[in-house]
């Protein structure tokens, strides 16, 4: 949730309740009042100023987290324009392990997309990231956690994420050791190969050894081409690459942006480039060229919106010059001689001239800079910090982990009151100027009625939260019921009559089910008319996928509610509820529910697991 929305920010320090599972069957329609919600227990929030700007700020010296300043000492600047601190706020590691959350204890059938997690600092996530990082590096990555789970200190909370083809979560937020074990040596964090880093793409072309005079059957017109088909493909495999990182990353800030405080996102990667330079080697030099640092820049809003600051580490250790391997041989071909590629060949670096070997290592610190630029850029726009070029990556984990626990909370209310999408920059200063400061560098201005300019060219929140397989997102609270509509709850009450737009694909009996919502109204952006009415506009989708993760049927119809004045305090204490079915084949079924704000672009979701017996 943007900190300068207009509506109430809510924090929930508390689980939402489930509803008492009856229903009064009457369905939520378009341009309708709500149904009298159910009795539910009152959710405890803390309501904030909503113009107020949080900075969390990590003061370390020579890599330590400093402890006990005062407010006094801090300064912030907003556009080079000094604003005035509302709020101070120090938080450090507790003396004690925090309480372990416990799970949400829901009737049969309920299910709620609340995140559980422990009452801690700071909350850390591992991302291990299988899309950018070679296999044999994930190894790696996953031998040297498991090492530092047998050190970490009691009460850590942590949850772990994978990255692949799509962003799993494998193991939500928890303090156990134990089951954190037992996930990494599990099948569901190994190592995967990458479907779009291929590991061998740059030498590719080099193994052929297309020199002068040693391809006799091909043309002096044909190298050229070749590497510029080269060079296409490697772009084209870095804008997927890119562009599912991006979404993962925007995921993960939907996931855990109803939960309170600073989060820091530990994200294992073998490389993420920001740019693909222009290469004077190729016939057409800006033809596979590349920059993403916008698509950087909205990651990291979303990122820092939800408070997460992203640490990197290159799992790929430190990284050597090619031509200290023994391995190693300078390229003495045509393709060499342009400076395109390294190649290999059959001299060995003694015999290599003095200029192939420069060459070589010259390219290799180019390559090596702009695929770790893309974490550094994500890490300082967070408030984070990259550990790269080391081994010690169980000790880069806890320290991240050290530091992004300890930090301050300053909050002021901008002075500019324009809220125009632009980009303000923030600055923080200490007093003392011999520590280092990290934080986010700043935010978008967003009109707090209106989806995020800024973000306009990522994923939707819609596509995002409907995906198979997704982490639930947050950024609205719901609870959903799903009934059979057979079952004995729901006997004499009117069901919707809505099979799903794939249902005529169904090739077995169909079997009716039916969900019941209830929304949390505080999470929307409820827009107040003259006559004291209060509107927003919801999207609902439901979702059904089989156990392969194909599509089989989905619904996503739009609500205009219109809540009256004197049934407003109710709603919001209550929630606002609705009805929907959906016709589902037999057998293993995922079935996702999401919910999207059109007015502010959120959206909330889950997943529910069904096993549906053929008739």
């Amino acid at each position: 949730m943007h900190p300068l929305r207009f509506i109430a920010a809510l924090v929930f320090t508390g689980l939402l309740n489930a509803a008492s599972g009856q229903s009064s069957g009457q369905q939520l329609t378009p341009a309708a009042s709500p149904a009298s919600p159910v009795s539910t227990t009152d959710i405890p929030v803390l309501r904030t100023n909503a113009n107020l700007v949080l900075i969390d700020v990590v003061v370390t010296d020579h890599g330590n987290a400093v402890h006990g300043l005062e407010q006094p000492q801090f300064r912030i600047f907003e556009d080079e324009r000094e604003q005035t601190i509302s709020s101070f706020d120090e938080r450090r590691p507790p003396a004690e392990a925090p309480i372990a959350a416990k799970p949400l204890t829901l009737p049969p059938h309920v299910y709620c997309n609340v995140p559980v997690y422990a009452d801690a600092s700071a909350l850390n996530v591992l991302l291990l990231d299988g899309l950018n990082t070679p296999s044999s590096d994930q190894l790696e990555v996953r031998r040297q956690m498991i090492q530092y789970l047998g050190k970490i200190a009691p009460g850590t909370s942590l949850a772990i994420f994978t990255l692949s083809s799509r962003l799993r979560l494998v193991e939500g937020f928890t303090t156990n050791v134990a089951e954190l074990t037992k996930v990494l040596q599990s099948p569901k964090a190994g190592a995967q190969p990458s479907i779009v880093l291929d590991p061998q793409n740059d030498n590719n072309l080099d193994t052929m050894n297309l020199g002068v005079g040693s391809t006799p059957w091909m043309s002096p017109d044909a190298l050229p081409a070749m590497l510029q088909f080269q060079a296409d493909l490697t772009a084209y495999q870095v804008d997927q690459r890119v562009r599912m990182t991006i979404e993962a990353m925007e995921q993960l800030a939907r996931y855990l942006s109803a939960i309170p405080g600073r989060k820091n996102l530990i994200w294992f990667s073998g490389s993420f480039p920001i740019a693909l330079d222009p290469d004077d080697s190729l016939r057409s030099p800006f033809q596979a060229m590349r920059s993403y640092s916008d698509q950087m820049k909205q990651a990291s809003e979303l990122l820092s919106a939800a408070r997460v600051a992203v640490y990197p580490v290159d799992a790929r250790g430190l990284m050597t010059m090619p031509a200290s391997d023994a391995s190693y041989s300078a390229a003495t071909n045509m393709m060499a001689d342009s400076g395109s590629v390294r190649t290999q060949g059959i001299k060995n670096v003694a015999a290599s001239p003095p200029s192939s070997v420069a060459r070589d290592n010259k390219s290799f610190l180019r390559q090596l800079q702009t695929s770790q630029a893309g974490m550094e850029q994500l890490a300082d726009e967070t408030g984070g910090k990259a550990y790269i070029n080391t081994n010690g990556l169980k000790e880069a984990v806890a320290q991240a982990v050290e530091n992004g626990s300890s930090y301050y909370t300053i909050g002021y209310v901008p002075a500019a009151k324009d809220f125009n999408g632009h980009y303000r920059k923030v600055k923080v200063r200490l007093d003392n100027g011999g520590y280092q400061l990290a934080y986010r560098q700043g935010y978008y201005a967003d009109p707090p009625d209106k989806p995020s300019a800024s973000l306009a060219a990522t994923a939707g929140p819609m596509t995002a939260a409907t995906l198979y397989g997704a982490p639930p997102a947050t950024q609205i609270l719901f609870q959903a019921r799903v009934l059979p509509a057979t079952d004995p709850l729901l006997q004499g009450a009117k069901l919707p009559d809505t099979p799903g737009e794939m249902a005529a694909t169904l090739k077995k009996t169909a079997h009716r089910y039916v969900v019941d919502l209830i929304v949390d109204a505080r999470t929307l952006a409820l827009d107040e008319m003259p006559d004291g009415t209060h509107q927003t506009k919801m999207e609902i989708a439901l979702v059904a996928y089989d156990k392969e993760g194909n599509r089989v049927n989905y619904l996503d119809p739009s609500y205009a509610v219109n809540i009256k004045s004197e049934l407003f305090t109710q709603t919001v204490a209550n929630g606002i509820r609705l009805r929907m079915a959906l016709n589902l084949p037999a057998g293993r079924i995922s079935l996702r529910i999401a919910v999207r704000d059109i007015a502010a672009g959120r959206a909330g979701s889950l997943e529910v697991p069904l096993t549906i017996a053929a008739n």
